[in-house]
């Protein structure tokens, strides 16, 4: 069924669509959800959140002009819903706001997918005109969902700020050689 028809069923609540929606995505989310310190029973919980919250955002028109797969979209809900999780359990600390990272992590997702949007091909361009260094540190924290901490020891920095820097640096490089190309 096409992204549109879907979109379509979630908005007028036809259980069909939903159900649809559900079973397809749910054992790759579940797969997906296993790089995180989670129980697979809170897994199973994170997933049927992120559908309850993909059905509302449908309903409320969020979803009419969807430009990402609905699969990444349904996988950005769980992954912060995952962060939160792991944030009331102190086993996380994000330094960034959801928004921002939203937006980013579902390009940086987007990339990884087969049916990428003209901007997300754009990402895709300049990151590989990037150094490996910032591929890598970008990767961890938006795609793999790597904690500062855990960056910091993987690629042996001396301390999260000088991470923290790092990433940041990317990020701006990213973001600016963005502005730099032509969109729309």
């Amino acid at each position: 069924m096409e992204k549109e028809v879907i979109i379509e069923h979630l908005k007028e609540d036809h259980p069909e669509g939903l159900r649809q929606v559900y079973l397809e995505h749910r054992n790759a989310f579940l797969q997906f959800a296993k790089k995180y310190p989670i129980e697979p029973a809170t897994a199973e919980d994170v997933y049927q959140d992120a559908i309850i919250i993909l059905r509302d955002n449908a309903r409320r028109g969020k979803l009419d002009h969807l430009r990402s797969e609905l699969r990444t979209y349904l996988f950005g809900i769980g992954k912060y819903l995952i962060y939160a999780h792991l944030r009331k359990q102190k086993k996380i600390h994000l330094v960034e706001d959801f928004s921002d990272m939203y937006q980013e992590h579902t390009l940086m997702t987007a990339i990884i997918t087969e049916s990428i949007s003209e901007r997300q091909t754009q990402v895709k361009t300049v990151l590989e005109q990037m150094g490996a260094k910032c591929r890598e540190i970008l990767s961890l924290f938006y795609y793999r969902g790597f904690t500062i901490e855990e960056i910091t020891d993987k690629l042996n920095y001396n301390n999260k700020d000088v991470t923290k820097s790092a990433k940041s640096r990317c990020l701006q490089s990213l973001k600016q050689k963005l502005k730099l190309m032509p969109y729309g």
